[in-house]
């Protein structure tokens, strides 16, 4: 079974930001990921209201989170935190399935793969 854990800062955060949109009910978490990145994937999470065939629908903290089944092999394991730094502020997504990440901290390579750009003396960062 699918897993994703939201730690209490990223619940509280989600639940602010879904207060300001809708209701805990009918707003969900859309967490996915898409091709590219310099790590090779790009993780990505926007509020969403709709459910799309194959979508999978998990409860955590009271926080609807939905995945769509062409990520769900690359989100399965994950945990989501709000983090807050001198740096800034935002959500990190982190998969003790991926082997390396980029430290953009949205761009990941998963385990059992080749990064794309492991030629030597190649550094390339395309956001």
């Amino acid at each position: 079974m699918l897993q994703v854990t939201l730690s209490e800062g990223a619940t509280s955060k989600l639940k602010e930001l879904i207060g300001k949109h809708g209701t805990v009910e009918e707003t969900y978490l859309r967490v996915y990921v898409t091709g590219g990145g310099c790590s090779g994937f790009r993780y990505g999470m926007a509020l969403d209201n709709k459910l799309h065939d194959g979508d999978q629908v998990l409860q955590n903290n009271g926080i609807k989170v939905v995945i769509d089944q062409n990520s769900s092999e690359f989100i399965d394991g994950s945990s989501v935190d709000y983090v807050e730094s001198v740096a800034g502020s935002g959500f990190t997504i982190s998969n003790p399935n991926n082997w390396s990440t980029c430290g953009c901290g949205q761009s990941f390579n998963q385990k059992g793969q080749e990064a794309p750009d492991a030629t030597p003396g190649h550094h390339a960062h395309a956001h």
